[in-house]
């Protein structure tokens, strides 16, 4: 019996999160969570916001996530590839209790500024404000797991 893994790419805009290969990985897409393992279909589905969760080596990896794309193929030496194109990641252990509290201040703000109606810039408040609950949703969720830091 072989130990089959898959390629995991995580990938923002502004950088490469996280790349190695993993057992499993669970992500929120916009049709409900999904886990993929070794030589699933491939699929091509938008990202919701959430916590990507990979499983290697016995330890999980969780990040979180908000938005973007996953594309899942087989690759070219025959494993399978997940490639996650998110608008933004972060591993969990770079979210600090600090940019918990930060996050939920900025959450406050923002829902504070989007009630004014004259702000024309509401695409940019909602996509931060997303982010910003994100983190703390997935910190809070993660707060006693066990998890590779």
């Amino acid at each position: 019996m072989t130990n089959k893994q898959l390629k995991l790419k995580i990938v923002t805009p502004e950088r490469l999160v996280l790349e190695e290969m993993v057992d499993q990985v669970s992500l929120p897409t916009i049709l409900g969570e999904i886990t993929i393992l070794p030589d699933h279909i491939p699929l091509i589905t938008g990202l919701a916001s959430g916590d990507v969760v990979a499983y290697a080596n016995g330890e999980h990896v969780p990040m979180a996530v908000v938005g973007g794309f996953v594309e899942i193929k087989k690759g070219e030496a025959g494993h399978t590839e997940v490639a996650v194109l998110a608008d933004f990641a972060e591993h969990l252990a770079e979210i600090s209790d600090e940019k918990i509290e930060e996050a939920k201040a900025r959450a406050e703000e923002l829902k504070k500024l989007m009630e004014n109606k004259e702000h024309v810039d509401f695409e940019h408040f909602e996509a931060e404000l997303e982010r910003s609950l994100t983190r703390v949703r997935i910190a809070d969720k993660w707060r006693l797991k066990k998890y590779r830091k």
